[in-house]
């Protein structure tokens, strides 16, 4: 797909239809091509992680000829665009984003911006997911992801990946004299810490909000994602749809097969 001006682009993400982020990325994607198609949430669907909507109805508005909003998760959306929106030429590429905070370490298991571009890998569709991380959240830096993307975006496209592997790009917040350039690293983990804050209602009912993860990475993954933002790079990091651990596998098989 080494002409990426002739081909066509889907954007979708987690944070629904109206948020910046997915504005941001439709004009970068309109760098690249003409050919571009906006299909996301009607709602935000942070946190829905790789789900489906199966027990109520799909409903879709049309915002103009080629942007619309469906009411369901990042997945849905995908297999909308797909199936029934533009059945006539499946998107030649998908990116999905600029989810408004990162996605790395074991965020990706959790986040509807990985899951849409993990729908579309499932569907043999290169995908690329695309977050920023929030210093401050009412100051959000839209500006390094509109510099480094289209360059970056060819040279992925122009690299390629295997089947079965999804892009996960992620920028670390800083504005541009800050940023130290990409690396490309694997998947880093932080210490298990979810926040779980307590709290009464007007009427004297308990409630609970989920707070984030811990800050605190793991000593032996210096390398990571999440260390590498820390020092001002901006990560790839290609993660694989086949969660199979190999080296076990083969452990298994000689201590549980007959």
């Amino acid at each position: 797909m080494s002409d990426i001006a002739s081909k066509r682009i889907l954007v979708t993400n987690d944070d629904g239809i109206n948020a910046d982020g997915i504005g941001v990325l439709e004009a970068i994607a309109r760098t690249l091509s003409d050919d571009v198609w906006v299909i996301a949430p009607e709602q935000e669907q942070s946190g829905a992680g790789h789900s489906l909507t199966m027990h109520e109805p799909l409903r879709m508005r049309k915002i103009d000829d080629r942007r619309y909003a469906v009411l369901g998760t990042p997945t849905d959306c995908v297999l909308m665009a797909i199936l029934q929106i533009i059945p006539d030429k499946r998107p030649d590429l998908i990116l999905s984003g600029i989810n408004r905070g990162l996605n790395v370490a074991e965020d990706v298991t959790y986040s509807g911006t990985i899951a849409a571009a993990m729908e579309g890998t499932l569907l043999d569709i290169p995908s690329i997911a695309f977050s920023t991380r929030l210093i401050d959240p009412t100051m959000v830096e839209w500006n390094v992801p509109r510099i480094f993307s289209p360059d970056l975006i060819r040279k992925l496209v122009q690299t390629g990946w295997p089947k079965g592997v999804l892009i996960n790009v992620n920028f670390p917040g800083l504005p541009e004299p800050l940023v130290k350039g990409i690396k490309v690293c694997p998947q880093g983990r932080r210490k298990i810490g979810e926040k779980l804050e307590k709290r009464i209602d007007p009427r004297g009912r308990p409630y609970f909000w989920i707070g984030g993860p811990s800050d605190e990475p793991y000593d032996d993954h210096p390398a990571a994602d999440y260390m590498q933002l820390n020092l001002g790079f901006i990560t790839v990091t290609p993660l694989s749809l086949d969660l199979t651990d190999y080296r076990a596998l083969d452990t298994l098989r000689a201590t549980c097969e007959p």
